[in-house]
């Protein structure tokens, strides 16, 4: 089993940044990816970026390129999501999730962030 704590949501607004931490415990994540996903009122679930844990290869959604980051701290076992120039359309749960293998089986149980115009 793997635990994962997100922390780091708030309120922010439009042109800010905030940084999210993901705290992973239980197994090994040495042959895993973490990943970040949102999901906003009335919509599904998305992908935001997600990070090789063992090299730290990062890939994001197209749209959010350039604006967030993602990164791992192998001996901290914490991924972190940074989140530039904020805007109201990034208003979401952010989750944190773990793929040992080829899917997201884990997931944390969110952070609120809400971006205010």
């Amino acid at each position: 089993q793997v635990q994962l704590v997100e922390s780091g949501g708030g309120l922010v607004q439009a042109g800010g940044s905030l940084r999210l931490s993901c705290a992973a415990s239980g197994r090994t994540l040495s042959s895993s990816r973490m990943g970040w996903f949102r999901q906003a009122p009335g919509k599904e679930r998305e992908f935001v970026a997600q990070i090789r844990w063992s090299d730290g290869a990062a890939t994001y959604a197209g749209s959010l390129e350039g604006r967030f980051t993602i990164a791992r701290d192998n001996a901290k076992n914490t991924v972190d999501l940074q989140m530039n120039s904020l805007n109201p359309e990034d208003t979401a749960v952010y989750y944190c999730a773990a793929a040992l293998g080829g899917s997201y089986e884990h997931w944390g149980q969110g952070t609120q962030v809400t971006v205010s115009s």
